[in-house]
């Protein structure tokens, strides 16, 4: 998305940590909503402020969140580092591909969560959100250059709406928060023609 906004990981050790559903919620919460003691957050998440305590601080040894300013001893904030993390093991150590698919398997698990959990909320949302939201595929044979233009054409549309996401004085009346999600991915073989 945005280089400036994006902490890039490259120590399996960083990947593995991060490999955790409460890790990974925590972030993602921190990045919604700001600033917040262990406490808040685990509340928001469904988490003891122990627990939450133990994931951030984890967290912040690999530069994912830090301790925000004000507030002191179990009353300090937390915060995201970046609104976005990106990874790759392409052309890297074994041991950095492992941790890139643990990673990637649980997020890939969280965004089938999030499908399951609006699929069970549909039929009682609003009319207009039920027509807007969307899922849906499409194939197409492209190079590796061009899939990569894809994305950076897809990352244009979106740049406009995503400082909304940190500042809640950005977001019109009736915004709700909408987990974009994109998958682009070889479905045949290398070689298959």
């Amino acid at each position: 998305m945005d280089d400036r906004r994006t902490i890039n990981l490259t120590d399996p050790r960083a990947l593995r940590a991060l490999a955790h559903p409460t890790r990974l919620r925590l972030v993602g919460l921190l990045r919604r909503e700001g600033p917040l003691t262990a406490t808040q957050a685990g509340a928001l998440i469904g988490e003891v402020p122990a627990s939450a305590s133990f994931h951030l601080r984890q967290l912040a040894k690999y530069g994912l969140v830090e301790e925000a300013a004000g507030g002191r001893g179990r009353e300090r904030p937390w915060q995201a580092t970046a609104m976005f993390t990106s990874w790759s093991a392409a052309g890297g150590s074994p041991d950095l591909a492992i941790a890139d698919q643990m990673l990637t398997a649980v997020v890939a698990e969280r965004y089938a969560e999030q499908l399951q959990a609006w699929l069970a909320a549909k039929p009682g949302e609003p009319v207009e959100w039920q027509e807007a939201a969307g899922l849906g595929d499409v194939l197409l044979y492209v190079t590796a250059d061009e899939l990569r233009q894809i994305g950076e054409g897809l990352d244009d549309l979106l740049r406009p709406y995503l400082d909304r996401v940190g500042d809640r004085s950005k977001r019109p009346d009736g915004a709700r928060l909408v987990s974009f999600i994109r998958m682009a991915l070889p479905t045949d073989e290398p070689d298959a023609r």
